[in-house]
């Protein structure tokens, strides 16, 4: 059976994670036996996703100049069933570039220019993830993408913890409005959501900024992605629960 991969991930090794420490680092016992200190490429809290006894997959690099050559890339979580959740954040963006590539976002619209890292902002201090951009007769499109892997339930959670900078990115995505599109991508880093909501017991302050985002204009894309060892497919739109 063919499946459409939107990324393949490299040969990766299975272990179980001892402990998350410093943000940066996670020990990890091989199935070999072998104790490794893995690079986590995670600067959140990880709620939820981040207990010591959980499986979790690690890539190895061949970079001779790297600290730590092992780096994490999967936590298996049981919250619904036995679900894989993608936890190096540089990651997204990467999967998000290449659908957009292959226009898998129908609700994004006609665009022919990707460009990433576009200097926007009030201040001109911040950059967007992508502007999207075409003819003169459509409107340009802002879109800022968040890595989204708490859940309750069904249900992923945007924070899971108080993000100043997030809340920085809703309020320059409504500076936009209305003569440019701005839209809110969640990258729902796990398969087993199906709703999306803001996180806010996490932080209630993003989460009336969200939902007056919504009500000025912004659009909210909460899209879900499975993620497996083998590699990372879309899975569309969760729905939104406000």
């Amino acid at each position: 059976m063919m499946i459409d991969w939107l990324y393949r991930y490299p040969t990766l090794y299975s272990g179980i994670l001892l402990r998350r420490y410093k943000r940066f680092f996670a020990d990890v016992e091989l199935t070999s036996g072998e104790v490794v200190v893995a690079h986590c490429p995670n600067t959140g809290p990880m709620t939820g996703v981040s207990t010591p006894g959980s499986a979790v997959m690690l890539s190895l690099s061949d970079n001779p100049n790297r600290k730590l050559a092992y780096t994490l890339e999967l936590i298996q979580v049981e919250d619904n069933q036995p679900t894989w959740v993608g936890v190096n954040t540089a990651l997204p963006n990467r999967v998000v570039k290449l659908a957009l590539q292959n226009y898998l976002f129908p609700e994004l619209g006609e665009y022919s220019l990707i460009k990433g890292e576009v200097v926007y902002g009030q201040d001109k201090k911040s950059r967007v993830d992508f502007f999207l951009t075409g003819n003169d007769d459509i409107r340009s499109i802002y879109l800022e993408v968040k890595n989204t892997t708490w859940a309750q339930e069904r249900l992923a959670l945007f924070p899971d913890t108080e993000t100043t900078r997030g809340q920085k990115h809703l309020q320059e995505l409504m500076a936009v409005l209305p003569h440019t599109r701005a839209v809110m991508f969640y990258f729902i880093n796990r398969g087993d959501c199906t709703h999306f909501a803001p996180g806010d017991s996490a932080d209630p302050v993003y989460g009336k900024l969200l939902r007056d985002a919504l009500a000025l204009g912004v659009e909210i894309l909460p899209c879900r992605f499975d993620i497996s060892p083998e590699g990372i497919r879309y899975l569309g739109l969760a729905e939104c629960k406000f």
